[in-house]
């Protein structure tokens, strides 16, 4: 595909792959890092993992608006299980935490660790994530969860971008407006609807 992005950001992917798997949370933060990833010629298929997201329904409606996205670019999009109850028993005890607290790493990590383990079985080198765009979450979460979940799978290198910067965060809220994609206000777990 030939694509042209407005954001100039060059890439540098580990291995200098071609394809990867990208963890998706939402289409508002993927829109500017898919956009950007094919205008380098990267190829991403997206992971929807998402077991945090409550209620269910908030669930599907952020995933349909992916499936949505992804559809308009010819790109596949894979929906993993919704078992609320697993990701609920690994942040237990953690419900009082903080944004940017232990519960959000440990979400971090059964994500990317669900993530991590798809790439391993089907072939995918390089795993990232579109978490690593928001500025509610902290950076070094996220590459630690990342780099703990490819850590568990010898096939898989975690690819560490910050998706924040080189223009993106500015084309992020364009592909918003643009896409009229749903922007949901919370992070998508029942403790942080608390904090919205």
């Amino acid at each position: 595909m030939d694509y042209c992005s407005p954001v100039r950001l060059v890439l540098d992917p580990p291995g200098g792959v071609k394809e990867v798997l990208l963890h998706t949370c939402c289409a508002p933060c993927s829109g500017a890092i898919i956009e950007c990833l094919l205008a380098n010629g990267i190829r991403p298929t997206l992971f929807y993992s998402n077991a945090n997201i409550f209620p269910e329904e908030e669930y599907r409606i952020r995933k349909d608006e992916c499936s949505r996205h992804a559809a308009s670019l010819g790109l596949e999009i894979v929906d993993d299980d919704y078992d609320h109850d697993a990701w609920r028993h690994v942040t237990c005890g953690l419900e009082g935490e903080p944004e940017r607290g232990r519960r959000c790493l440990q979400c971090f990590r059964f994500r990317l660790e669900r993530a991590a383990r798809y790439a391993q079985e089907h072939g995918f080198r390089v795993l990232t994530t579109t978490l690593a765009s928001s500025r509610w979450k902290s950076l070094d979460q996220v590459n630690a969860a990342g780099t703990y979940a490819c850590g568990l799978f010898p096939d898989v290198t975690w690819w560490g971008q910050n998706w924040r910067k080189g223009g993106l965060q500015d084309r992020r809220s364009q592909i918003i407006r643009e896409k009229n994609f749903y922007n949901q206000l919370y992070c998508g777990c029942e403790w942080s609807m608390n904090n919205k």
